[in-house]
């Protein structure tokens, strides 16, 4: 089975620290290092090195649970002058809404100050957030005209850079925090990819035919 990435990280001690729970716990995982950085095309202008553990999509429950249960056992011991204490309701429920972004010790802190300070947060409020998270999340990535633009151009004039714009268009997928793959683009810019894609191939074989018999 296939692994998909869990945790993203730009500091190797993060990574490193997850990678020694997993094996605490006999979890399979495998390593990346930049995979995604080509990203960036597209907008994603983060630069630095970065990390993915990945691991089976069938495991991300069960890290999930790990991860929280490790949590809690340092839940009762923080100290009032922690961060989050300073947020408002507001940006404690954005913590909820926006686990992915969080550790799972931010999380349950969040939960616990916003049931001191009177708010009604049980299982079905989590499930809800976490449902609208997944939501937001699976919807396509915006893809700027003129990319669109710039992959037909250099599809038709039969350079690669043209195949890697319309193979990533057509395949790219993301995952969700919930170990789910979901195509990264609609369907619409699928459409344009494989198009782009088609006539890059095209162009680049004719080129390179040409290239030969002369």
């Amino acid at each position: 089975m296939s692994r998909v990435t869990y945790r993203k990280f730009f500091e190797p001690e993060q990574a490193n620290a997850l990678i020694e729970i997993l094996k605490q716990n006999g979890i399979e995982y495998e390593v990346a290092e930049d995979r995604e950085s080509l990203d960036s095309l597209y907008g994603d202008k983060q630069f630095k090195q970065q990390y993915f553990v990945k691991i089976k999509q069938a495991d991300f429950a069960a890290v999930d649970n790990i991860l929280l249960n490790n949590s809690r056992e340092h839940l009762a011991s923080v100290e009032k002058d922690h961060y989050l204490f300073s947020f408002t309701n507001q940006e404690l429920y954005d913590i909820l809404s926006k686990q992915d972004e969080w550790s799972e010790f931010d999380v349950l802190l969040a939960q616990k100050i916003l049931k001191e300070r009177g708010e009604v947060v049980d299982s079905t409020k989590i499930t809800q957030l976490k449902e609208q998270r997944l939501q937001e999340l699976a919807k396509p990535d915006e893809t700027t005209s003129k990319w669109i633009f710039a992959g037909y151009l250099l599809a038709f004039l039969g350079g690669l850079l043209g195949i890697f714009i319309g193979w990533h268009l057509s395949t790219f997928k993301k995952t969700l925090p919930n170990g789910e793959r979901v195509y990264g683009y609609n369907v619409r810019d699928r459409t344009d990819g494989n198009r782009i894609l088609f006539i890059a191939v095209i162009s680049f074989a004719i080129s390179l035919l040409t290239l030969i018999l002369t």
